[in-house]
């Protein structure tokens, strides 16, 4: 099957490394225009500009600080025009036990909430408002967890709190906005060998990570490119507010 995105615009955060990378690499080899996000990995996003061509350019943006998502999404509209899909990927997970102090707990709960849910909204609310301005088509595709559905471990409540918000962030705008052409869609990986992921493979050990997968290896970021490039191309624009799980057999539901 050959997709064609030539003419896209596409906005991933988190796409200087693991899931975020594979899945604008795959966007760009399909002839897409990526607006790479980044936090702190400048070198490596301005290695992936280069390297995907398309005229693709890299921002950075801190999603800790709400003020900066919504001042990312302006600054790619004014050096790109316009953008058609947005792809939220960037997250992040802070390991934070029962028995931590309350103000560390805290602290971890409100990082993750921002980063993971709140930044996402306000991407997804920015997106939203573009696609209705321009009175054009526009999808959006919320990278979420298996973990929004099934939980996490005790020291990752944040993490699969933020995951499960994102869910029904994605539901209400496919639900509210279909008729005006926008779209929305989830896909919720399971365990995916990342560097991100590494501390809970070093937390729980290998044997551990790999003891519910039905397949024969863990989810590599590779993995998830191509369903993300195939719902980017509007080939599957009936299954708007739908979840996509790509978690190796690990859930099911």
């Amino acid at each position: 099957m050959y997709i064609n995105l030539s003419g896209l615009n596409v906005l991933v955060t988190g796409a200087s490394r693991g899931i975020g990378k594979a899945i604008a690499t795959k966007l760009a080899e399909a002839g897409a225009t990526i607006a790479i996000h980044y936090n702190k990995n400048v070198r490596e996003a301005e290695n992936l500009a280069h390297i995907l061509g398309n005229e693709s350019k890299a921002f950075q943006a801190d999603l800790s600080q709400p003020k900066e998502a919504a001042n990312l999404f302006d600054r790619i509209i004014l050096e790109m025009g316009s953008i058609e899909v947005l792809i939220n990927n960037a997250g992040i997970a802070i390991p934070a036990p029962i028995q931590s102090p309350e103000e560390d707990w805290q602290n971890a709960w409100d990082t993750t909430m921002t980063v993971n849910l709140t930044s996402s909204a306000i991407l997804c609310k920015m997106a939203v408002d573009h696609f209705l301005k321009r009175k054009s088509a526009g999808r959006i595709i919320n990278i979420s967890s298996r973990a929004a559905f099934r939980g996490d471990q005790a020291e990752y409540l944040a993490y699969a709190a933020s995951k499960a918000g994102l869910v029904s962030i994605t539901k209400s705008i496919a639900r509210a906005y279909g008729k005006d052409g926008i779209k929305a869609f989830v896909v919720a990986p399971g365990f995916v060998r990342t560097d991100m992921a590494q501390e809970f493979v070093e937390m729980y050990g290998e044997d551990h990570t790999k003891s519910d997968v039905a397949l024969e290896r863990l989810t590599e970021p590779k993995d998830l490119a191509p369903l993300v490039t195939f719902i980017a191309s509007g080939m599957v624009d009936h299954s708007t507010g739908s979840t996509f799980d790509v978690n190796a057999g690990s859930y099911m539901h």
